[in-house]
């Protein structure tokens, strides 16, 4: 049982690592371009403020949110909130779809408001609070259905949730900050895992909603159908049809580049 207990968290950190790596590279592209126009010797600065800042940004919502999981009406808007911003995302990434013409545009629009250090590292610290939020909400969704731990409750979760959804975000922030350009090259490399991340962020929105559909104040679907192994085995399995399509739809851009230098 212990066995199978670890084999569940471990399997969440890895997606949650996942998840997190591929929207921080996202992230990160954003955040370097905020910086861009100061000095390199304060770059580093504005940024380790601007992550400190979202570290306590997230420890803190983490034990707000901890005491609200259980309350219904705060999982719906965090259903409806993961939905809006996958959907958001999408549609807008396939109106615009031209991703060198956005590189492009960005650093236009920065070279017109170049902001002093302390106004940039308060523009860093905003962006990464917008990100955390999301992050946050979809690690919640992911772990709340994992089986209770021994492990002494954290604020209003149980220990393992809690540290789990820890540990994923303490994770995002350390690619943000030093892996993300592995993920910035893979997104490059594949822009199609960029949609997917977000269609993932997406149906852990729907898991998300199937648990509130659950809740038992509702009782519209049954309170046990969101901790039940067809239904944990029937999200994971679209998951990785997620990812899978993501991967294989998605052109490779440096064999196509071979190919044209050939």
């Amino acid at each position: 049982m212990e066995l199978t207990l670890l084999l569940e968290y471990g399997w969440v950190l890895l997606v949650l690592v996942a998840m997190e790596g591929l929207l921080a590279a996202d992230n990160a592209l954003v955040l370097a371009i905020m910086v861009k126009h100061l000095p390199k010797d304060k770059r580093k600065k504005a940024l380790f403020y601007g992550l400190a800042g979202a570290f306590v940004f997230r420890l803190t919502s983490l034990f707000v949110i901890s005491f609200l999981v259980d309350v219904w009406q705060a999982q719906a808007i965090g259903a409806l909130y993961l939905l809006f911003i996958s959907v958001n995302h999408i549609i807008r990434k396939r109106a615009i779809r031209d991703n060198t013409e956005n590189q492009e545009q960005l650093p236009t629009k920065e070279s017109k408001d170049k902001s002093g250090f302390w106004m940039t590292v308060f523009k860093v610290e905003v962006a990464d609070i917008a990100f955390a939020v999301d992050s946050i909400l979809a690690a919640v969704a992911l772990a709340v259905v994992l089986p209770e731990t021994p492990l002494p409750d954290i604020g209003g979760m149980d220990g393992g949730q809690f540290l789990v959804i820890f540990a994923g975000g303490m994770i995002g922030l350390i690619i943000m900050r030093f892996a993300a350009n592995m993920f910035v090259n893979l997104l490059e490399r594949r822009p199609g895992l960029e949609i997917a991340a977000f269609a993932i962020v997406g149906w852990v929105g729907v898991k998300l909603a199937i648990l509130t559909l659950s809740h038992p104040a509702l009782g519209i679907l049954n309170p046990e159908f969101a901790h039940s192994t067809e239904w944990k085995l029937t999200f994971y399995a679209v998951l990785a049809g997620i990812a899978a399509a993501g991967w294989f739809l998605s052109n490779d851009k440096t064999a196509e580049t071979v190919k044209k230098v050939s």
